[in-house]
């Protein structure tokens, strides 16, 4: 467990689950990083919890404000040692720096948990997360254009990648 900022950087429980949904769905909502569109409820959530991916949470004054969570890449053994990523912040919360510190938390965790790399997809315009991971080592690896519609709409996506 890490503080800075008045952040306190932990490992993910279970229990989180409800802090991690509503802060998930509200990224659905806003639809600037995720295709999907449907909310997340705690127990879909809860099913992330497998042991082998680390999932972490940012807190501010003991209620989470943000979460950094890993996931399977690819399913083939050849990539067992790479996991992609995802990052999200409460919405009053963005622009505070809960993003890097979730970051941050989620690189420590993932490279003690074993993994090489972590891989990612970020939509273009959004500006903010691109700063954030190149602030954080992350390179761009290129474009996956027309890589999935979200309502309707084609949207590239800009491929990330750090070493760990």
């Amino acid at each position: 467990m890490t503080t800075a900022h008045a952040f306190t950087s932990r490992p993910a429980t279970p229990d989180d689950a409800p802090a991690i949904a509503h802060i998930y769905t509200q990224g659905i909502e806003d639809r600037t990083s995720t295709f999907e569109t449907r909310p997340r409820s705690a127990e879909d959530i809860r099913g992330w919890f497998d042991g082998v991916h680390p999932i972490v949470v940012i807190e501010r004054q003991h209620q989470v404000i943000a979460f950094a969570s890993t996931s399977t890449y690819r399913p083939r053994d050849c990539y067992a040692g790479i996991a992609e990523f995802s990052v999200y912040v409460e919405r009053s919360a963005r622009g505070s720096g809960a993003g890097r510190a979730a970051m941050n938390a989620l690189i420590a965790a993932a490279r003690d948990a074993g993994y090489g790399k972590l891989v990612s997809r970020v939509f273009p315009e959004n500006s903010a997360s691109l700063q954030l991971l190149a602030g954080l080592g992350f390179r761009q690896v290129g474009t996956y254009e027309r890589h999935g519609q979200l309502e309707g709409v084609w949207k590239d996506v800009v491929i990330v990648e750090r070493l760990l």
